[in-house]
């Protein structure tokens, strides 16, 4: 499977990326599950707990069907780590270009965080055509989108950071943007309740917004 071309099909189709932050592997699997069962496909796992990389490993091993990425990668060394430990794709808060360069050996795609349009030119100039937009709202949101999509006519974007169901359609109505990421789909309280449902019924509104916007 070509992991690029499938994670931009599934995009095309659903075009929201959420991020999945667990410290215990079971509870990150059946969030995975619910998520899947609302029409989600592509899930990032954050790294930001000391266990996030068992809970990436154990989606990957309990579930079918998912393109399953590490989020908040912040090394080389931990591109590797998650690399060798079976991620289909790495996500950045920001642009390290050893990062981007490993993952591009490796064929592994990769999304770097960019702000400013220093950050985006510099992703152009190692060959990327797609970044995270990051912290999206805090950085500019929707007028910022703008004005990068008309300078880099062919970067697309994945705004993440204050993206909500509030303002996911204005942000997917930008031919610019790929797909948007957030945690609003995965909320701390519906997890530590085990309300898996409650996960679903949100990956189900995401995608009918998603189908409404486009």
């Amino acid at each position: 499977m070509d992991v690029q071309s499938e994670i931009d099909r599934r995009l095309s189709a659903a075009p929201v990326v959420p991020l999945v932050s667990a410290d215990d592997p079971q509870v990150a699997v059946e969030t995975a599950k619910a998520l899947q069962d609302g029409g989600l496909s592509v899930i990032e796992v954050v790294l930001r707990s000391d266990a996030a990389q068992a809970c990436m490993e154990a989606i990957i091993d309990q579930t079918e069907g998912l393109i399953v990425g590490a989020g908040t990668v912040l090394t080389l060394q931990q591109a590797q780590s998650v690399v060798a430990s079976g991620a289909q794709f790495v996500v950045c808060p920001g642009l390290v270009d050893e990062v981007v360069e490993y993952c591009l050996d490796q064929g592994v795609p990769v999304y770097p965080g960019t702000m400013t349009a220093g950050e985006v030119q510099r992703a152009y100039a190692l060959g990327l055509r797609a970044v995270k937009f990051f912290p999206a709202t805090l950085a500019g949101g929707v007028p910022m989108l703008k004005a990068f999509g008309s300078v880099f006519r062919e970067m697309r974007f994945m705004p993440t950071g204050g993206v909500s169901a509030g303002n996911l359609a204005e942000f997917l109505a930008l031919p610019s943007v790929l797909a948007c990421g957030g945690s609003w789909l995965t909320p701390a309280d519906a997890i530590a309740a085990g309300d898996y449902s409650k996960i679903t019924d949100l990956a189900r509104e995401a995608v009918a917004i998603a189908a409404d916007a486009r």
